[in-house]
Formats: C-alpha cells, structure tokens, sequence
C-alpha cells in the first residue's frame, strides 16, 4: 500500500532506452518507439483503475516517456474508463542504470503491490536485483528478450491489479525464478537472470554483446531452443525449462579448434557459429570458478565487470531471485473464482447463465 492512503498501489517502470542499443545497428533488430510504450501504459491504466488500484508510482525520464504521460493525463480517460491517480517519483534523472535502481527502492518503499516493467532483459535484470518479493510483471519492449514475454498490457494490467488487490494470492499467481550469481574474491557481486558469459576480449565498444570474438564460458539459468541472444546456444544443444531445477554450463572455443558447431542466433537477423567444448549441468549452490584470468563478464547480454588476475571471479546458480507474475495463471484464477463477472440478476438470463 502506499504510504498516503489505503488503497492498493503499483509501480510502473519504463525504460525508455530499452530496445534502442547497438544491435537495431548492426543487425535487423526492430525499434520499439517511445509511442508504443506511452500507449502500453496507458492501456495499463485501464485496468488499474477498473480493478480499483488508488496509485500508480512512475519513474521520470528525460527521453519522451513521461513527458507523453503526463501529456495523456492532460485529458480525461477514454469513455468508460477510469484510471489511478498517477504520481511520478522524486528523484534526480541521469539517464543511467542507477535511475532504474533508485526508482524500484523508492516504489519497494511505498510498498507496491506489485511493479510493472517494460523494457528487456537488462531493465528486468535490474529490477530483479531490488524488488526482493514483490512481483515482478515482465512486459518485452527489449531488443534480445528471454526474460520478459510479449504480452498484451491490457491483460498484464489486470493481471497485475488482482494480485496487488489481493483478489488473487501472490502464491497462486506468481513463481520464483532462477539467477546466475557472480562472486568477486567471495564477496556476492551482481547477478544474471538468464545468461552469464565471459570473454577474454577487452571491453571495447557498446555494452551489448553481439559478436562471438573470445567467448570463453557460458552459464545459463535457462535455455530454449527458440530463444534469441546468447542462451540460444545452450538452448539448440541442450534445452532447459525455466523450471528445471539446475542450469547449464558451457565452454566455448573458436569453431575451428571445437568438437561441436552450433549456428546461433545472437541477434535479430545476426547467425554465428559458435564452437562448442564441452555442456554440463550447473546445479544450484555449486560454485564453479571462471577459467579465464581476464577479461569481461557479460550479464544477460551487457558487459557490466572487467576482471583481472588479481580478482577471482565465480558463478553460482541459485534458486533466490525475482518473483514474476504468471500472467496466464493469474487470469485462469479469476475465471474460475468469476472475479471478473457478475450476474445482472434484473435480467432473465442471469439464471440460464448461473446453471
């Protein structure tokens, strides 16, 4: 609930860089523009406010998002509808990774009921590693997507709005989800929700990891086959659910000098051949040390640590991380309990209908 009334409150958050890295470049990856996002939250409004949800909590951003927002709520809902009182967060803006941390400890502050996120898989990533249990609706508007689906924000809206008004219980509406964790000389650093991988490269260039140029190891939490992005590769060798209980661990190797070749999707419209050493499972709480002394870790696709031989790095999977809503679950739930039906018992086929 939020701090200033009683009502069930939410948190919106939206990246607006997501999307919009270098791999819409080099590749063929589609642009999802500030536009669609501005009318994704405002279809998410909708279904707030019908489920009676007092607050929405928004981050503020210098790139168009709010201002559009705040540029809709200039006018009255469309017909029908009625929507959340909208307030956006006090907090500086840096267009950084950081805004996106102190958004979701502010919103965990007010004590959502839950917290919306569009973006891809680095946006959810960082939501994950602040939101502690509070859940996560994972909404793709990314360029590489694994994590968060392509959903309607109509239903996701109404989704999340039964859960943080209670009318679906988070246990029933909601999993845990598994997450790569990475240790510097012992100590807990960052993690990853989908992949983890190395590479002996400098860090040179954009963040986002799009060429296969000294990839060294590859963790995986999860692995499908029609995945895009670097989990593909586990995925077209070894197929993992995201409710297997382990996780994959892959060694990688020029293709030249590999046993095994798998043609990989890295990026939209960008197929790699990867070479292949060797796949074994990673079970949770095993602590496997990284086999190169230098180099970059990549977490769910961007470079975020350099190492060197003077910091011991390892990678652990754990079964700790965020609690994402499961969107389909959720709404099977309020069909069968009839949370959002009612009988007009003035009408003479109310009765027909009840049997």
């Amino acid at each position: 609930m939020s701090l200033d009334d009683h009502t069930p409150s939410i948190g919106i958050l939206a990246n607006p860089a997501a999307g919009r890295d270098i791999r819409r470049l080099v590749a063929q990856a589609s642009v999802f523009p500030i536009a669609e996002k501005r009318n994704m939250i405002t279809r998410l409004f909708s279904s707030l406010g019908r489920l009676d949800i007092g607050t929405v909590y928004m981050m503020p951003d210098g790139n168009g998002i709010a201002d559009r927002i705040r540029h809709a709520l200039e006018t009255p809902p469309p017909t029908g509808q009625t929507w959340p009182r909208i307030e956006f967060l006090d907090m500086p803006i840096e267009d950084r990774a950081v805004d996106t941390l102190v958004a979701v400890d502010k919103m965990a502050a007010l004590g959502v009921g839950g917290i919306i996120v569009l973006g891809g898989d680095g946006t959810h990533r960082l939501v994950a590693s602040r939101a502690g249990d509070i859940p996560i609706t994972a909404l793709s508007t990314g360029t590489n997507n694994v994590f968060p689906a392509m959903r309607e924000a109509t239903i996701a809206g109404l989704a999340a709005g039964l859960v943080a008004t209670g009318q679906v219980p988070v246990a029933e509406g909601s999993v845990r989800n598994k997450v790569l964790r990475v240790d510097i000389n012992g100590v807990q650093s960052d993690l990853a929700l989908v992949d983890l991988c190395t590479s002996t490269a400098l860090w040179i260039g954009s963040r986002a990891l799009w060429k296969a140029d000294g990839l060294d190891q590859l963790f995986l939490s999860f692995a499908e086959a029609d995945a895009i992005g670097l989990s593909s590769i586990g995925g077209l060798i070894r197929p993992l659910a995201r409710s297997a209980q382990n996780g994959l661990r892959l060694n990688l190797a020029e293709p030249d000098n590999a046993p095994m070749v798998v043609t990989a999707p890295l990026a939209p419209g960008l197929l790699v051949d990867i070479g292949i050493e060797d796949v074994q499972e990673l079970q949770p709480g095993e602590t496997i040390p990284l086999r190169a002394t230098s180099g970059v870790v990549a977490l769910d696709g961007e470079r975020e640590i350099e190492f060197s031989a003077r910091e011991n790095l390892a990678v652990h999977l754990e079964w700790d991380g965020p609690l994402t809503l499961d969107i389909p679950r959720v709404m099977a739930y309020a069909a069968e309990n009839k949370l959002l039906t009612r009988m007009n018992q003035a009408s003479g086929h109310a009765k027909r209908a009840n049997q």
